[in-house]
């Protein structure tokens, strides 16, 4: 009897990434690459109309957001399981997209061999990340020193901090506003909420503090 084979669905808004990571995945025995897409709108219709096993997920997308996308997979196709692939490697991004609802979590800094590691083990009902996020995670749900701290852009919520992270790239609120789907005046909204959150005095202070977290990030 022919074992069906693992059916993964690609949401990464690089081409060239996209297109490593379906050459490493069709050389993987029992495993075929059903799609891809580049948005979270595109993902989402594609996933829905291709019923993959896997879909393996960035979270940062140029239109939508990975963590509404993760969502909206939990909510509108539960057969569907997340795995997230993400330069994102701080502790509370993590614990976001468990949250939202993926099953691993692989940084890209991680070795390819961890990708394979975590679509197995996820179809075999495990929760997937490497020991030491998975110790943390346990310390922050059990231990209760997830505390978040004044000024800590902790306290964003999701949809916040995804403002706050395309703000610090430098798109304005019409390019994010169209990007994620949302109108001008709730991306003004939320700028106002993380101002007051992060405790900044004007716009120009929140773009420049934006900007310095983006590019911390990068530099890590």
């Amino acid at each position: 009897m022919t074992t069906a084979p693992i059916r993964i669905f690609i949401v990464d808004d690089h081409t060239l990434v996209r297109e490593w990571l379906s050459s490493l995945l069709q050389h993987e025995a029992g495993f075929v690459v059903c799609g891809q897409a580049d948005s979270a709108p595109a993902a989402l219709a594609g996933i829905t109309a291709t019923a993959p096993d896997i879909a393996l997920v960035d979270l940062s997308l140029k239109n939508g957001s990975g963590l509404d996308l993760l969502k909206d997979l939990r909510a509108q196709c539960p057969a569907t399981q997340a795995v997230v692939l993400s330069m994102h490697e701080e502790i509370y991004f993590i614990e976001r997209a468990f949250r939202a609802g993926a099953r691993g979590y692989v940084t890209k800094r991680d070795s390819t061999h961890r990708i394979v590691e975590a679509i197995r083990a996820v179809l075999a009902g495990q929760v997937y990340a490497n020991a030491d996020v998975l110790a943390q995670l346990t310390e922050r749900m059990v231990g209760h020193t997830g505390a978040k701290q004044p000024g800590s852009v902790e306290l964003l919520s999701d949809r916040e901090l995804e403002v706050f992270r395309r703000l610090g790239e430098g798109q304005g609120t019409r390019k994010i506003s169209e990007d994620m789907g949302l109108s001008m005046k709730t991306v003004q909204a939320y700028s106002a909420r993380i101002k007051e959150k992060l405790g900044l005095a004007n716009i120009s202070e929140l773009v420049r503090a934006a900007v310095r977290w983006v590019e911390t990030r990068q530099n890590n």
